[in-house]
């Protein structure tokens, strides 16, 4: 029986030939350059640098020679999230959030560009002469090797200019990359069956005139190929409503709503053909003087006659080129229910950029074998038209989504359009690539924004990776964390120390694990006691100052001759009481160049017997050097002027203690709402040696405040932490948009972090729980992202007093095992949801 359907083979028909020196070669002899490009991330561009954008385009293309094709391809292809659970030693935290995200859908985008040099009569082919509708495919224009060699001069010119923006780059293809490997299938592989798996199939292709099958997918296809379908005025960016304000503007390119805010499986392509600009022009010059012979015969002939006229007026009153465009999306689905819906959804977005949607059956199957990489000279020409360069480039995407960092290092948090994690490092490589020059972060947040959330979630994160992390709270924050830690490394780590009646807080400032007492070591010890001793408005005499030294000197010398002796402030005071005070009658010291009685009596309450026997006497030898996780809740003691001056000194000393000792360990101090007291207190000095100090030893200081007027008001803040903060974190700012001009003067941020800042929360997926923070690093980069957290984390980090209760509640029913309470709460939340 004679086969009598309408069957051929791909290879009969395929219009590529070869691949040689990283060209594609067609069948009738067109030389495309292929390449990958990286576009800025979205909600990131600011209005002046979409222009840049926008001219570097334009910079680019002007340097092509005629017949040639710019073809830019924008695949958006739905992806699952798979997680990183194969990780050796993760922890319980981390792998909740993982299997949060397990399979969390996201739209992820590809961008291409082929450059192609065609020829006249290539370029002015209907889709009848398309190579789908030929029996042989045989070159009729041969192309000279001069022709060849400028346009391999002008794709490297190309190249160029756009790697020199600094906001877009290409990299050109390999033949690996376009044809395949035998592991690895190609990006025409990949195009012929719309998938970007790694082992994919080719499946059938049905090209009919009512609908296109690749195999179980049914496309749809929407064109922009007539100006009757274009909006009245184009841009290079348009406002985000959604994100925007009345006192900010949230940007996208204006080809947005046919890239990432379109959620289904499509490719977005942009052709520019390049004519000969001349000829085009002689043809609207005899076009227009046939329209007004014919006027009197039809109204229409004029007004196609005065278009024409402004046309050519533009086109020779600034000298622009004539080029013709056009654009088309091409969506699909598996299943033919969603098609419909595909179909509402594609023209929708083509009419938020105010065109008029035209869905296209008839040239379907042409328009897609043109948009196979390389074959842009197939184009049928009646799908394209006239038009100048600057206005066809705004219809060009100009944004991608969320990219991973490629350092090892950093912490997870989440694209906020579709909840996708996103692996983000604001310490090690904006350092090495000069965006910082400290690690040192500003957090500012209202109460309620989610503060407490994102520093729970990025110290797990940096203690997981090694971080020695010392933090001082004032609202049991972190208490939850704490635990989970000390339980889950049986106790050493992972040390809580705040203040009880029934177990006061107690140190023992002379007491090191090694015996060392370095100049850090000793000058805080010196600091301590001069504390204790003189009040803030009493600063010590040049005399007394010599004394107290040489008397922690003596103190420490005598210790190296006892190795026996326990050092402890008792000891110390009795060391001065007897054994100092003999020396300085040797010395014939006055008293009133030291006056060794007041300065017994002033620290008795700090000696046995005294109402703070307990404080600088502890016993406990505690090793903070080698605690990696140590919590200092000093809520209780915040308002005491005896205990709080030298709890806050003992702090510093253990952080300083970390950043002098630990070499090559990266180490964090992070300061809740204490550091107003601290400020307060005298202790400014401590604060600003940090933050200008502790970039040296490989460490990071953060300051987290909620007030405003703190940031506008204290003289510390303004000089010491902004100045000296290159990372700002800033939650929800809603509630100051009154006075945000002050806040945005302050911190010296730009307009476009402004109104990135004033976005927050401002169109959050109400099936997700999260909450949104922004993150500048420089003043160069900076971005919105979501904090999304497992219900294990949530309850691990919530401060939630009934929440709380609940869980150390449960832990204490399982003998203290914290991290059994948080699965079977979790487990009961997730029954419940």
């Amino acid at each position: 029986m004679r086969n009598i359907s309408k069957m051929t083979t791909l290879e009969s028909r395929f219009p590529l030939l070869a691949v040689e020196d990283d060209f594609v070669i067609s069948k009738e002899a067109d030389i495309t350059a292929c390449f990958k490009v990286s576009l800025p991330e979205v909600f990131t561009v600011s209005s002046a640098e979409y222009e840049s954008i926008h001219a570097t385009w334009h910079k680019a293309v002007v340097t092509l020679p005629d017949y040639c094709i710019v073809h830019k391809q924008d695949w958006f292809i739905k992806e699952n999230y798979l997680p990183e659970l194969d990780k050796e030693q993760q922890s319980f935290l981390s792998r909740s959030y993982e299997r949060h995200f397990n399979e969390r859908p996201f739209l992820n985008h590809y961008c291409y560009l082929f450059l192609t040099q065609s020829s006249k009569d290539r370029m002015r082919k209907q889709s009848n002469f398309s190579s789908l509708c030929k029996g042989a495919l045989i070159p009729k224009e041969k192309m000279s090797g001069e022709t060849a060699y400028r346009f391999k001069e002008a794709v490297a010119q190309f190249e160029r200019i756009i790697n020199d923006s600094g906001l877009i780059s290409m990299k050109r293809m390999s033949e690996a990359e376009l044809v395949g490997t035998e592991k690895r299938q190609g990006l025409f592989s990949q195009y012929l069956s719309l998938s970007v798996d790694t082992t994919g199939v080719l499946d059938d292709l049905y090209l009919g005139a009512e609908e296109m099958r690749i195999g179980n997918k049914r496309l749809c296809l929407h064109t922009l190929s007539d100006t009757d379908d274009l909006p009245g005025k184009v841009g290079a960016e348009s406002r985000y409503e959604k994100l925007s304000t009345d006192r900010s503007d949230c940007l996208l390119s204006f080809a947005a709503p046919a890239g990432l805010l379109l959620s289904c499986d499509h490719i977005y392509n942009q052709y520019l053909f390049i004519d000969n600009s001349e000829e085009n022009l002689r043809k609207f010059e005899r076009t227009a003087k046939n329209m007004h012979s014919l006027g009197r015969y039809s109204r229409s002939n004029q007004i196609n006659r005065e278009w024409i006229e402004r046309y050519l007026n533009e086109a020779h009153s600034y000298g622009l080129p004539s080029i013709r465009a056009h654009f088309n999306v091409m969506a699909w689905t598996d299943a033919a229910a969603e098609l419909k819906q595909i179909k509402n959804d594609t023209g929708s977005a083509l009419a938020l950029m105010e065109c008029k949607p035209r869905h296209n059956t008839s040239d379907a199957a042409t328009l897609f074998w043109a948009g196979i990489p390389g074959n842009a000279g197939d184009f049928p020409s009646e799908e394209s038209f006239y038009t100048f360069i600057e206005p066809a480039l705004c219809f060009f995407t100009e944004e991608t989504n969320y990219q991973n960092s490629p350092s090892p290092f950093g912490i997870k948090m989440s694209d906020r359009l579709t909840g996708k994690p996103i692996h983000l490092d604001i310490s090690d490589m904006p350092m090495k690539k000069g965006i910082i020059t400290n690690r040192n972060k500003f957090v500012l947040g209202p109460s309620g924004s989610g503060k407490s959330f994102f520093t729970n979630h990025m110290v797990r994160q940096y203690y997981e990776q090694g971080t020695h992390v010392l933090l001082v709270d004032t609202g049991n924050s972190y208490q939850g964390l704490c635990e989970l830690i000390k339980n889950k490394t049986n106790g050493k780590d992972g040390v809580y120390v705040t203040y009880t009646e029934d177990n006061p807080i107690s140190f023992n400032p002379f007491y090191t694990d090694d015996g060392i007492f370095d100049i850090e070591k000793r000058e805080s010890i010196k600091t301590l006691i001069l504390t204790l001793w003189k009040r803030d408005d009493e600063p010590p005499t040049r005399s007394e100052e010599v004394a107290l030294s040489n008397a922690v000197n003596l103190y420490i010398e005598s210790l190296k001759k006892d190795s026996g002796h326990r050092p402890c402030f008792d000891a110390f005071y009795e060391f001065v009481k007897n054994d100092y005070s003999k020396i300085l009658e040797e010395k014939k010291v006055r008293e009133k160049d030291f006056d060794l009685s007041n300065f017994l009596n002033v620290l008795e309450p700090y000696y046995k017997g005294g109402e703070y026997d307990y404080l600088l006497n502890s016993d406990k030898q505690l090793d903070l050097l080698s605690k990696r996780f140590i919590v200092f809740e000093i809520d209780a003691i915040s308002g005491h002027r005896i205990l709080f001056p030298v709890v806050t000194i003992i702090i510093m000393e253990v952080f300083i203690n970390k950043m002098r000792r630990l070499k090559g360990i990266r180490k964090m101090i992070l300061i809740e709402e204490a550091w107003k007291a601290i400020a307060k207190e005298g202790m400014a000095e401590y604060i600003k040696y940090l933050f200008k100090t502790v970039r040296k030893f490989f460490g990071e200081a953060i300051i987290v405040t909620q007030e405003v007027d703190d940031i506008i008001n204290s003289p510390i803040v303004k000089e010491s932490i902004i100045n000296n903060s290159d990372c700002k974190i800033l939650l929800d700012q809603r509630k100051y948009m009154n006075k945000f001009d002050d806040i945005q003067a302050m911190l010296g941020l730009t307009d476009k972090e402004k109104s990135q800042i004033l976005s927050i929360n401002q169109n959050n997926d109400p099936s997700r729980l999260y909450k949104e923070v922004w993150i500048g690093l420089g003043g160069n980069h900076s971005a919105v992202y979501a904090t999304e957290v497992s219900t294990e984390e949530y309850l691990a980090f919530t401060t939630e007093e009934s929440e709380k209760h609940e869980l150390m509640q449960r832990a204490s029913q399982l003998d203290g095992n914290i991290e059994e309470a948080i699965r079977r709460i979790a487990a009961e939340k997730k029954g419940l949801e």
